[in-house]
């Protein structure tokens, strides 16, 4: 069974099961999430006990089919930098390297909130997957920094009596400060404000309205765009543009999402676009190899984008190809050459591939804050979005440029990148996004 990371479900799961009550509502008890989360720790561990056991024997032939001493791969998987690699059992250069599964961990408190969110949106005990409690760990750990400094005042501001205005007014410059946006701020509040006229709210109903709030701003524009997830379609060439400035991990997003399709079971194609910046093609081979993914590429000096993406395309249709990852040259909103090089590139897309599903998705680092939002403005004309990625969410960001992103430039938020890993990037959830964010413990 192949698990799709696009849509969080195995293979196996019809879309009847995959369409979960999904109420967002964190009211069960304490008692009764424990016994939920125990129930469901205990479902996965007997599953991947049983998993382990049948694939023992066939990794031990692959070992000695590859002509591998047993030893010398124990010793060279301990010098692996990546955790999430493991050795490819090939001599081959061009193997990939291979993606090692989520494992199950310890039953601690991390587990137990991740069951809850997971329970929270209409999730049964049968339909959790080992991978979605790994990425909900990694998405809390990665937002660590970023909720210390924010969830510890604003639950100093909220304290436990009833809201008052003054608590309110407290709560503007904390998400002002959050880079959360001044259209964002002013929406929370003002629907906080009409809730407190209406009836008293204590401390836990405030910080529950409050994340609703929060929510409907982020899901705002993804509902405006008639897609909630996005999944490349089958039966038809799906074309995604990365764009965005240097450094704010456009290549590297490009080469995780490669991985992630790949591990998802589609197939998938990299044009390196990015012609302009040196060594940017050996990058994107570097993300190819990981991934097992070809990489068209020009590599002579000062080659036209466009070009590679003349070509990209035509490999793409006769390998009937699921997905084709463009990674564009970075730039500044501000250089009118480079952006004008964007357009093109576009242009060679609209034209050759008329039926293909494209998408244009904007890089923004989380630490940049509100140059984030500006840069979505700007690029929003050239490159027509239809989407954002925002990453480093572990770094010290604040997170907040989410909602000005979803708010100001009304671009619906596609993934989110919580971390190093190659794993550590996955869809964009909002409930859950905001859960990890203001987790108060």
């Amino acid at each position: 069974m192949v698990y799709d990371e696009f849509r969080r479900t195995t293979s196996s799961q019809s879309d009847e099961n995959n369409q979960n009550n999904n109420d967002n509502s964190l009211d069960k008890t304490k008692e009764e999430s424990l016994d939920w989360a125990k129930e469901a720790y205990a479902r996965l561990k007997s599953k991947q006990d049983k998993e382990n056991s049948e694939n023992k024997n066939r990794d031990q032939e692959e070992i000695v089919k590859a002509g591998i001493d047993k030893d010398d791969l124990i010793d060279k998987s301990k010098d692996a930098e990546d955790e999430n690699f493991t050795i490819s059992l090939s001599n081959n250069e061009d193997q990939k390297e291979i993606i090692k599964p989520s494992s199950l961990g310890e039953f601690d408190e991390s587990f137990t909130w991740s069951a809850e969110i997971l329970a929270a949106q209409g999730k049964k005990v049968d339909d959790i997957s080992v991978e979605e409690i790994d990425w909900l760990t990694r998405l809390r750990r990665g937002l660590e920094k970023t909720r210390k400094g924010f969830v510890t005042e604003l639950l100093d501001k909220l304290g436990d009596d009833p809201l008052t205005p003054e608590v309110v007014d407290d709560l503007e410059m904390l998400l002002l400060r959050a880079d959360a946006g001044v259209l964002a701020t002013d929406q929370v509040l003002e629907a906080l404000r009409r809730r407190l006229n209406e009836e008293v709210l204590d401390a836990s109903e405030g910080l529950r309205f409050m994340k609703d709030q929060l929510c409907k701003i982020l899901d705002a524009p993804i509902e405006a765009s008639g897609i909630d997830l996005l999944v490349p379609k089958r039966g038809v060439l799906n074309i995604w543009l990365f764009v965005g400035v240097n450094g704010v991990g456009k290549t590297t997003t490009l080469g995780k999402i490669s991985s992630l399709a790949i591990r998802s079971g589609y197939s998938s194609l990299i044009a390196a676009a990015d012609t302009f910046r040196a060594a940017a093609v050996e990058q994107v081979q570097v993300w190819g190899k990981r991934s097992g993914v070809q990489v068209i590429s020009n590599t002579t000096a000062n080659a036209d984008p466009a070009a590679v993406v003349y070509d990209a395309i035509g490999a793409a249709k006769a390998k009937n190809i699921d997905l084709l990852l463009v990674d564009t040259a970075g730039r500044l909103q501000t250089k009118h050459n480079l952006m004008e090089e964007l357009e093109k590139i576009r242009r060679i897309v609209d034209k050759l591939a008329v039926n293909s599903c494209v998408e244009s998705l904007l890089v923004l680092d989380a630490s940049q804050g509100q140059n984030g939002l500006r840069q979505a403005l700007a690029f929003s004309k050239s490159a027509g979005l239809t989407g954002v990625v925002i990453t480093k969410l572990d770094g010290s960001s604040r997170g907040g440029v989410a909602l000005a992103v979803a708010s100001e430039a009304n671009l619906p938020i596609r993934f989110i990148g919580a971390g190093e890993g190659i794993k550590d990037l996955r869809p964009f959830n909002s409930f859950e996004f905001v859960e990890a964010l203001l987790a108060n413990r």
